[in-house]
């Protein structure tokens, strides 16, 4: 079940393992509302949630889901191991690395790491 959590001081809505595709723009638009209802600002979505071809950068997946989310001004935590598809793609390594240089998307193994990244 979805939930918020306290996490180095803010509010993060933390996605269930399980639940519909959030590639899917139904399943996007309804994360979304939650997020907004909730308050939270910070969204933790495990990589399960977000279909196969999200780690496939030519797909488009990743770039719709998180320009989405970025465009309402939310801060993503992709959550789960990435590193055998960044191992597998230079693009996905360099998008990976940028990303987690910023401060709007992060790739992170998982809540811990996200709350040891929200705290530093």
């Amino acid at each position: 079940m979805d939930e918020v959590r306290s996490m180095g001081g803010q509010s993060v809505y933390v996605c269930a393992e399980t639940g519909p595709s959030l590639a899917a723009d139904d399943g996007l638009s309804g994360l979304i509302g939650e997020l907004f209802g909730s308050g939270a600002k910070v969204v933790a979505v495990p990589l399960a949630r977000l279909g196969p071809d999200f780690l496939r950068l030519s797909s488009g997946v990743a770039g719709h889901v998180l320009q989405k989310l970025v465009n309402y001004r939310f801060q993503i935590a992709v959550l789960g191991d990435v590193s055998a598809a960044v191992a597998a793609s230079d693009p996905l390594r360099d998008f990976v690395r940028e990303s987690n240089r910023g401060q709007t998307v992060w790739f992170v193994d998982d809540l811990s790491a996200l709350a040891a990244k929200l705290t530093s």
